[in-house]
């Protein structure tokens, strides 16, 4: 099988520093999956996007190499051929939709936006094409979706939207960095074997990066493992997952979570209580502003949760997970009731309700979004002291000291700033933030879902060990099942809306009785129990 991209002997630097990325060199071949695996910072990205030249010109210097793509050099190729190549010849699914999607166009435009450029395709047959490509990555009712705006659809709508974006053109090559790291498993089992069965249509080969290795295994042909901007080892997937034979390979192997939560306290003592929560969304409004047509994205969700124990949230995306977290915080309108400690919350303002914000708190999703680039992590961390607890200044210092040293940093690194952390780090300032405040409750949203396998380990066991020295609740959303199951005592899994199965987390995960709930699992277990991709080279 022949090879249609080489990369031999590149050296990536910015500016005038030591290079990021040294002699690095692998093949493609046509129709295989490549997938490229190392932590955060080993150079994946970098050497991906350096394939099409999208690096800041002005700062990137390739001090040694060659970028190879049948047979011509990339590197010394001109703009104008880039722009040829780029997302006709070889296409790339970016990590983050959000900032990679345009907010002020339309899914239609900026799907049909490519068709233009590379196939001049305009009008009704471009429209068409467009809800071909909607249909094919599985977006529900397509033709609703073309007038969408980017903020106005879930996590996983615009992954999906960039993978048909990505496909337009039918590439030869696709680069899908971190493709369904947004993705519940079983849009990602879709997503992937979706990609499988057009590689075979097409003859497409894929460049897979990605921190889940249980994804490598089921469906790369071969693996290159990268640490600190060098590859360490390179072989084929069966290989690579039964006779590891580097150190760094295997601890990336090993870096499974835990099978089972931490043990529940002795006693168990209600902490909240949700009854009947349901969340509207209006879509439009009469002349007189009322309500005439809505969404309903949470429908009479109720659950109970113990302090000291963990309940996980899992589904869809857009089933209406995170909107349960920020119904509870107060951060948007709803109906039903809930309750902290018998206290009922449900009826109050954002004026009585602000005391209870220090009592509950919320993680993130996307730890750099969150913490503010402009404040220190002392500033960070401290600044919900400042609020709710202004009269205790002079001990802040101490408390915020406190709480990085809880979540394993050094507490004098809380001058520096969030960009000098990794991502790993960055999560452990935002539980940090959370944690100084000494809540009851902190609910958790998709912490580990933008955290390579060894960091995510890392921040389970930081949380398991912070729950058991304090007593504290989580209620843990997540779309990764492995996850999940390392720590939550009981689970409510979320359809569309509803709630289709809640109960003991280990009972569920060994009898699950709804077919969704089974169809989850089963997409999990698929992930972790499946045999490795053959090569092509022993086809």
């Amino acid at each position: 099988m022949s090879e249609l991209l080489e990369i031999r002997d590149l050296s990536i630097a910015f500016d005038q520093a030591a290079p990021v990325v040294r002699n690095l060199s692998f093949d493609i071949r046509e129709g295989e999956t490549l997938a490229l695996v190392g932590e955060s910072g080993s150079g994946k990205s970098i050497s991906a996007l350096s394939i099409l030249r999208l690096l800041d010109a002005r700062h990137v210097r390739y001090p040694s190499g060659q970028i190879l793509f049948q047979g011509e050099d990339l590197l010394k190729a001109s703009e104008k051929r880039l722009r040829q190549i780029r997302g006709r010849e070889i296409s790339m699914i970016f990590q983050e939709p959000m900032t990679s999607l345009n907010p002020l166009h339309t899914v239609e435009k900026q799907i049909t936006e490519t068709l233009a450029v590379h196939k001049g395709m305009r009008g009704p047959q471009a429209r068409r094409r467009c809800l071909e490509l909607l249909e094919l990555v599985g977006i529900h009712e397509p033709e609703s979706r073309l007038s969408s705006y980017p903020h106005q659809l879930s996590g996983g709508q615009k992954q999906r939207v960039m993978i048909a974006m990505a496909l337009a053109n039918e590439p030869r090559l696709l680069i899908a960095d971190e493709p369904t790291t947004a993705l519940d498993v079983t849009v990602q089992k879709q997503v992937l074997e979706l990609l499988g069965s057009l590689q075979q249509k097409l003859g497409m080969a894929v460049l897979l990066i990605t921190h889940d290795l249980s994804i490598v295994r089921r469906y790369a042909n071969r693996v290159v493992v990268m640490e600190q901007g060098q590859r360490v080892e390179q072989a084929t997937t069966n290989d690579l997952f039964t006779r590891p034979s580097h150190p760094y390979t295997r601890k990336l192997l090993d870096a499974e979570p835990p099978c089972r939560p931490p043990g529940r306290p002795a006693q168990q003592q209600p902490l909240l209580s949700v009854q009947n929560l349901s969340v509207r969304f209006p879509i439009r409004r009469n002349l007189f502003g009322r309500v005439t047509q809505a969404f309903t994205a949470v429908e009479d969700v109720s659950f109970d949760l113990d302090k000291g124990q963990t309940l996980g949230i899992v589904g869809e995306s857009g089933s209406g997970k995170t909107t349960i977290g920020h119904a509870l915080l107060k951060l948007i309108a709803s109906d039903g009731h809930f309750q902290l400690q018998g206290e009922e919350l449900s009826h109050c303002d954002q004026r009585s309700f602000r005391p209870y914000r220090r009592r509950i708190q919320i993680v993130f999703q996307d730890p750099f979004g969150s913490l503010s680039p402009r404040m220190s992590v002392a500033e960070i961390v401290g600044e919900g002291l400042e609020i709710h607890d202004p009269a205790g200044k002079d001990g802040h210092e101490q408390r915020v000291i406190q709480a990085l040293a809880d979540v394993g940093l050094d507490p004098e690194a809380r001058h520096r700033y969030p960009h000098e952390f990794s991502g790993g780090q960055r999560q452990r300032i935002a539980i940090a933030r959370a944690l100084v405040l000494q809540p009851e409750l902190i609910i958790l949203d998709e912490p580990t879902s933008a955290l390579d396998r060894t960091v995510q380990k890392q921040v389970i066991e930081l949380l398991r060990a912070i729950q058991q020295r304090y007593g504290l609740s989580y209620i843990f959303i997540s779309h990764d099942l492995a996850v999940v199951r390392a720590l939550s005592h009981q689970l409510l899994v979320l359809q569309r809306g509803k709630v289709v199965e809640y109960g003991d987390a280990e009972d569920i995960f060994r009898a699950p009785r709804h077919p969704y709930t089974q169809a989850l699992l089963s997409a999990a277990f698929f992930y972790q129990g499946g045999e490795s991709r053959p090569s092509p080279t022993t086809n």
